[in-house]
């Protein structure tokens, strides 16, 4: 097989402040973490560390439900929810790319997969996942939402399609809040979410690598109850180790896991409450600022609290003004995504952002592109 790609060899950068959808800017104590000397993953000190960020997190989201930190991308949660919750059919909600490839995940999995479609940039609408519903004479084993599609910056009413599924305690909900969960407050067990889960490199601010995923009581007895569930993130295997040694069933990314007990520290002084309210304050400077000099692309009242996807109104370059800002102030943004690369821009508040320092980067925007 010829090779796609010759080897670059790795060298000096400069450093870049991220406003991307993820990953996002890390603390500098949270780096440091990082840099301890290795340790057992079998030893009492594991236990100590592992038990402390899963009961932190408990904490910090004001759950009771159970919590698994896994050394993995969030993905793998697509793949493990679906396994262990789905033994045939599974309705997807599916308003932008992350929303298809839930979707896509379930039928590469085996299972049967109905779609409910929306053109990008418009939101799911709960009386849309009521119709699907009624209309399914054999039902489904889960509904699957993102709740922040990072593709279109749409935040998509999952406290409204919980409502819907309160109706049916029989289907499991499953959300995806990979670019909002730590920066967009969600009350799990008020909204009946059976699992949801997210990756720590989005609004939980910390380097990529873990992913976290918070599950019910119905979702733990569901999968208990099936023939089969996944290997790596099945949740009895998950939590059946807990309960027993207050670690992980395999090897973790041990200097993570140190990483992610300092950040954690960080959001629980914060509050989960005030870290919404800081969230909320940046995504409504940015959306006033993307209305006065260009568009949002969202569908109005469902633009996501962490990521604004900008209309490229102006028909600026998008992909050189994103290198220009990169080169003249060390900021990076993202551009659109797949098939609206060019029509949109992404800016990514989320994290330990402020309204202060996304200031300075649409000002940079602002500069570079003549505005």
């Amino acid at each position: 097989m010829t090779p796609v790609t010759e080897k670059r060899e790795y060298g000096e950068y400069p450093e870049k402040t991220l406003y991307l959808p993820g990953p996002t800017e890390v603390r500098e104590d949270v780096r440091e973490a990082m840099c301890q000397p290795t340790f057992g993953h079998r030893s009492g000190r594991m236990t100590d560390l592992y038990t402390t960020i899963v009961e932190d997190t408990k904490d910090f989201l004001d759950t009771d439900n159970d919590v698994i930190v896994l050394s993995a991308s969030g993905t793998e949660f697509w793949e493990a929810t679906t396994l262990n919750l789905v033994e045939d059919r599974v309705l997807c909600a599916c308003s932008g790319a992350f929303g298809d490839r839930q979707a896509n995940v379930a039928e590469r999995l085996g299972k049967t997969v109905d779609r409910i479609e929306y053109e990008w940039g418009r939101a799911v609408k709960p009386g849309d996942v009521r119709a699907a519903l009624e209309a399914s004479e054999e039902g489904y084993d889960a509904v699957m939402v993102v709740m922040n599609e990072t593709s279109t910056g749409v935040r998509n009413p999952i406290e409204g399609i919980g409502a819907v599924l309160a109706e049916y305690p029989e289907t499991c909900y499953v959300v995806d809040a990979i670019s909002a969960l730590g920066g967009d407050y969600v009350d799990i067990e008020a909204v009946g979410i059976d699992a949801i889960f997210t990756s720590v490199q989005k609004a939980f601010a910390m380097p990529p690598g873990l992913a976290v995923c918070v599950i019910s009581e119905d979702a733990d007895e569901r999968e208990r109850e099936k023939d089969s569930a996944s290997w790596y993130g099945g949740f009895q295997r998950c939590l059946d180790y807990y309960d027993r040694k207050g670690q992980t069933h395999s090897t973790p990314a041990i200097p993570l896991m140190l990483a992610y007990r300092t950040q954690m520290k960080h959001m629980l002084e914060e509050g989960h409450h005030e870290r919404d309210r800081r969230h909320r304050e940046m995504a409504e400077y940015t959306r006033e600022w993307a209305r006065e000099h260009f568009g949002l692309f969202p569908e109005a009242g469902y633009e996501s609290r962490t990521v604004t996807c900008v209309e490229n109104t102006r028909g600026i370059d998008v992909a050189a003004t994103i290198e220009e800002v990169s080169e003249r102030y060390d900021m990076v943004f993202s551009n659109g995504y797949g098939p609206i690369g060019e029509e949109t821009f992404r800016i990514g508040h989320m994290g330990e952002h402020t309204v202060e320092s996304v200031e300075a980067l649409t000002d940079a925007i602002e500069d570079v592109a003549g505005l």
